[in-house]
């Protein structure tokens, strides 16, 4: 039986990199690695007891809302039956979309850690071994209660809501630029530089459903808005735009964003990778404050992944437009 004064640790395997061998008669590495492989020895001699299941076997690239759904409800059952906090193992190429679906979704005080790896089980110095024990340890600490969702990764430990991979092959792979890393794991600790932050409260999404298209169009040169009116005729429920800057778009696709903004909600995000979306510097047709006229919404520090998954769970759960907004100066501003 469990040591009552132990913290209780659940681990959910949903593949990914830290998950691959090869396969017979494949060149390539595929998911093969069970949640009860990756933990190994690592349990043995750390102050807390690990509970572990293989929830997926999937690529990241294949990741999908169901996927996050039903692991979200897994956590919820884990928690009420005593975890102290939870370990998600993924792949890393939508790990900070999975972080921010937790984010935004996760309405309990245990911590949620994603972890991943980059570099396969076959590799030299393989990082899975290592980013998961640290996701243990942020997972058990009681310093790490209603900090949401956190992402652990090469001994730095990321919010959700800043963390982006930013590499497409390097260990150090995450960053959380401007806001830096809220804490880093050493010798078996987390040190946190910031104190816990209040957290706006979860979505609801226990009996939703996300069918429907919410796609993330990139803004570029020349863009006269001919995929965004292509979008909405195929019945899109929302749009996220990429957009130059902090919220720019051509005159071509300011028309088709006026256009379709009465029946679609749009969404306006920096395809920069840092900094805000503004709202009342530039006046042009197509800069921030001629969208925000027309009714489109800004998603301000969110870049334009996290603002999908947010857009894509308001419209899940039934949010109007004014709600939208709502949500996205709340999430998305500082």
């Amino acid at each position: 039986m469990p040591d009552t004064d132990r913290p209780v640790v659940a681990v959910a395997a949903l593949g990914g990199t830290i998950s691959m061998a090869r396969a017979t008669g494949n060149d390539g590495v595929v998911p093969r690695l069970s949640a009860t492989d990756l933990l190994g020895e690592l349990g043995a001699g750390l102050p807390m007891d690990v509970r572990a299941e293989t929830l997926a076997g999937l690529s990241s690239a294949s990741m999908d809302f169901a996927t996050l759904q039903r692991t979200r409800a897994w956590g919820a059952r884990e928690v009420e039956n005593g975890a102290a906090g939870l370990v998600v193992v993924q792949g890393t190429d939508t790990l900070e979309e999975t972080a921010y679906f937790f984010e935004v979704t996760w309405p309990y005080a245990a911590p949620v850690v994603i972890t991943g790896a980059m570099r396969n089980p076959g590799l030299p110095s393989p990082d899975g071994p290592a980013n998961l024990l640290a996701a243990l340890t942020v997972a058990a600490d009681p310093r790490g209660r209603d900090r949401g969702a956190l992402v652990a990764f090469n001994d730095d430990v990321h919010q959700a809501r800043w963390v982006r991979k930013t590499h497409s092959s390097k260990v150090e792979a995450f960053s959380s630029a401007p806001a830096g890393p809220l804490a880093l794991v050493a010798e078996g600790a987390v040190h946190y530089f910031h104190p816990s932050a209040p957290r706006v409260p979860a979505l609801a999404v226990d009996d939703v459903s996300y069918a429907g298209l919410v796609p993330v169009l990139e803004a570029g040169l020349a863009d006269t808005g001919e995929l965004l009116a292509t979008v909405a005729g195929a019945g899109a429920k929302g749009v996220v735009i990429a957009a130059g800057g902090v919220g720019h778009v051509s005159t071509g696709l300011a028309d088709v964003i006026e256009r379709v903004l009465p029946e679609l909600p749009v969404v306006i995000a920096s395809r920069t990778g840092a900094g805000t979306t503004f709202r009342a510097t530039y006046g042009f047709r197509g800069s921030e404050s001629s969208l925000l006229a027309m009714g489109a919404t800004m998603a301000g520090w969110l870049c334009p992944r996290k603002a999908r998954v947010l857009l894509h769970t308001l419209l899940a759960t039934g949010a109007d437009r004014a709600e939208i907004d709502r949500q996205f100066r709340l999430r998305g501003d500082l």
